[in-house]
Order: C-alpha cells, then sequence, then structure tokens
C-alpha cells in the first residue's frame, strides 16, 4: 500500500509542476482588467466564453487530476496511518499481557521479637531527631479541652 502512495505522490508533484508551468505560460485575456477583478464578466471568466485554446484546455483537465490525487491521497494515507497505528497498538497489547505475571499482594512481614533490631551506624536514620531551636514551645496540653478557673 505504501508504494502505491509513493507513486501516486511522485505523479502529484509532477502533475504540480507542469500545472505551475502552465499558468505561468499564458497570456492573459485582452479584456482582462479591473472591471474582471472586482466581478465583472466572472462566467466568462470561471469558464471562458466556449473558445479556448490547447493551454487552457489542458490546464483544466490538469487542476482536475490535482484535485482527485489529492482526495485519493489524503484517503490512501489516512488508510495506511490508521492500518499501522492499529496494527501497533495490537502487538503492544500482546507484549503487555505476555509480560504480566499473576502477582500476590505482599504479605507484611514482622520483625523477630526475641531479638532488639540493632540500629545501622553508617546511615542517617541512626541519628537522633531534633527539634528545631527557633521552633516556638507549644505546651503539651495544647489539644486539650481547656479548664475554667473559678
Amino acid at each position: 500500500m505504501s508504494f502505491i502512495v509513493g507513486i501516486l505522490t511522485f505523479f502529484l508533484v509532477v502533475n504540480c509542476a507542469l500545472l505551475i508551468l502552465l499558468i505561468l505560460i499564458q497570456l492573459p485575456k485582452k479584456d482582462a482588467g479591473a472591471g474582471m477583478a472586482f466581478g465583472g464578466a466572472a462566467a466568462d471568466a470561471l469558464f471562458g466564453a466556449g473558445s479556448g485554446n490547447v493551454l487552457t484546455k489542458v490546464t483544466k483537465y490538469s487542476t482536475i487530476i490535482f484535485f482527485g490525487l489529492a482526495l485519493v491521497l489524503g484517503y490512501l494515507q489516512d488508510r495506511v496511518h490508521n492500518k499501522n497505528s492499529a496494527l501497533e497498538f495490537e502487538k503492544q497489547v500482546q507484549q503487555k499481557q505476555q509480560m504480566q505475571v499473576p502477582v500476590s499482594a505482599p504479605q507484611p512481614v514482622a520483625p523477630p521479637v526475641s531479638q532488639p533490631a540493632a540500629a545501622p551506624t553508617n546511615s542517617l536514620l541512626s541519628l537522633p531527631l531534633s527539634v528545631p531551636t527557633n521552633a516556638p514551645a507549644e505546651p503539651a496540653n495544647a489539644l486539650a479541652e481547656p479548664t475554667q478557673s473559678k
């Protein structure tokens, strides 16, 4: 599918170059002045007066081919992209399912009661906790209900 997209993209680029050259080669009409720019004789300007030389006819067909190729390439690119992303997603899901191993809930481990745990000597955990000296001192019963004195 991507080979077809590449071939059609090549034809689109060639068609664009041909269309640019065809538009640059054409001569303006004699009556193409300010009136044509502001909408005068719009039907004549859009479709021509029924007469046209080979360059105008080839330009029209080249433009039709350009729009057709652009639409077809847009559709094919969308299809290729969605197909690749769907396959990629399925592969990732299968890999995750293969890697998943049922894990039982971890059991809490209690320290042995008979032997006291020795504190490590080279760890920050062995340092005693201290209260900063600039902290305001609060009474120990600050959360208790205040007593009323008579």
